[in-house]
């Protein structure tokens, strides 16, 4: 007698059409960020499409809202990518609701709605706190460079724009020189035109040389901006030949990252360690943290409407201005207490024991914080920062998979990384609701 197996029979038709929602557990993120969203205040948006009449009706705010955010969250970012899921992936479908937007109106929904999504932030922030019940104690800061939508290779330093802008001059020269000679010739090309349009050659030349006037005046700007910033005087501030525009992003920077040298930005996270939520986020153009410390500590209060007791930070945002501003409370504030590296640490090797007796009167705030590190206390606390701050960026670039932004501009970057952080905190949010 034949083996029996069950029965499989792929032509056969549904009698009912099924539910989706049974495919899928109760507990199901797509569920919880469904939940969450229809939470939120999107009258921003919605106020957007009041204003149009015609046309046809577009698709619920909240619908599109979800679908970025469990993107976001699973991994899925790019709208093609997305537009491909609502086909092929349950949780997509039931999110979806058998809606299918194409992907460029997914496109177009994110880069329309950046700053409201970017202000989605601090509200998913404001739900997280108050389920856990979380009062900000010792927060851990990092940076970590992301790649710009734009490629190092399409950049510029001050110095080649001289010497290309001189070329281009020269170039543009002779080929109206040579166009002016050939008046009558192209008289009898161009026909019935006027004759007098400008070569393709010429107007190529003359484009990119327009560019380039326009990065040099960008890159002089920047010089006095720095020069003002750090005292000096700006207008005899100059920038230097090294000093790289990006043409296709202009506002990112060539940055030293973990993967080698980007064109990137600096993408900023302070991490408190109970549910690892980010309780504060910002996107900066600087390559380095030096003066990131103080204005993160600002949207750390601004998003979490918490004062935090301690920030732990590595050896680049440490500098007397910046321990200072912890120091230096006033009013109603209280001072934060800081736990911040004075110097690299090599792989294997072990602070030294504090020295015995008082620091010289003389000692700056730097040294007593390297005394402060060199401690048992200081020296546990500080080792929590890297299971904190650390782990938040493995699962944003490593497990999800995000290594570059897909908006082009500082201020539509800045959305998308608080899109990020927003999706970072609902998964941190509903693993620890399964518990």
């Amino acid at each position: 007698m034949p083996k029996g197996y069950r029965s499989y029979l792929p032509e056969q038709e549904l009698l009912l059409p099924p539910s989706l929602r049974e495919w899928l557990p109760e507990n199901h993120l797509v569920y919880f960020v469904s939940d969450i969203v229809d939470q939120l205040d999107l009258s921003a948006i919605h106020a957007v499409y009041e204003k149009e009449k015609r046309g046809q009706p577009p698709y619920d705010p909240r619908l599109m809202t979800k679908l970025l955010v469990y993107g976001y969250c699973t991994g899925v970012f790019s709208s093609r990518r997305i537009q491909k899921r609502l086909r092929e992936d349950i949780p997509f479908r039931v999110l979806a609701a058998g809606n299918e937007p194409d992907f460029r109106t997914i496109s177009d929904f994110r880069k329309i709605h950046i700053a409201t999504l970017e202000n989605l932030f601090e509200q998913v922030l404001a739900m997280a706190l108050e389920c856990g019940a979380i009062q900000l104690g010792r927060v851990s800061l990092d940076g970590t460079k992301l790649k710009a939508n734009a490629s190092k290779h399409k950049a510029m330093s001050y110095g080649r724009m001289k010497e290309k802008q001189q070329q281009l001059k020269e170039e543009v020269k002779q080929l109206l020189a040579a166009a002016e000679a050939a008046d009558e010739a192209e008289d009898r090309q161009y026909g019935s035109q006027r004759g007098d349009e400008l070569p393709e050659e010429l107007q190529r030349r003359e484009t990119r040389l327009a560019k380039i006037k326009e990065a040099k005046k960008v890159l002089e700007q920047r010089a006095r901006d720095k020069a003002a910033a750090e005292g000096r005087s700006a207008a005899e501030a100059k920038p230097e030949d090294k000093d790289q525009y990006n043409f296709t992003d202009p506002e990112s920077r060539i940055m030293k990252g973990a993967d080698g040298i980007v064109q990137g930005y600096n993408a900023q996270a302070a991490v408190e360690p109970a549910l690892l939520l980010i309780v504060g986020q910002s996107v900066t153009e600087a390559a380095n943290d030096k003066q990131q410390l103080k204005p993160m500590v600002e949207l750390i209060e601004q998003q979490s409407g918490q004062r935090p007791e301690a920030i732990l930070a590595d050896n680049g945002y440490c500098s007397e201005q910046n321990l200072e501003h912890l120091e230096s409370a006033e009013g109603p504030e209280r001072k934060i207490e800081g736990f911040i590296a004075t110097g690299k640490q090599k792989h294997g090797e072990h602070r030294l024991p504090a020295k015995r007796g008082p620091l010289p009167k003389d000692a700056t705030r730097v040294d007593r914080m390297k005394r402060k590190l060199q401690t048992k206390v200081g020296k546990a606390v500080y080792a929590a920062r890297k299971c904190v701050v650390e782990p938040v960026f493995g699962q944003i670039k490593q497990a999800r998979g995000f290594r570059q932004f897909l908006l082009r501009g500082k201020k539509k970057v800045k959305g998308e990384w608080a899109l990020l952080c927003l999706a970072h905190n609902i998964l941190r949010l509903h693993a620890a609701m399964q518990y």
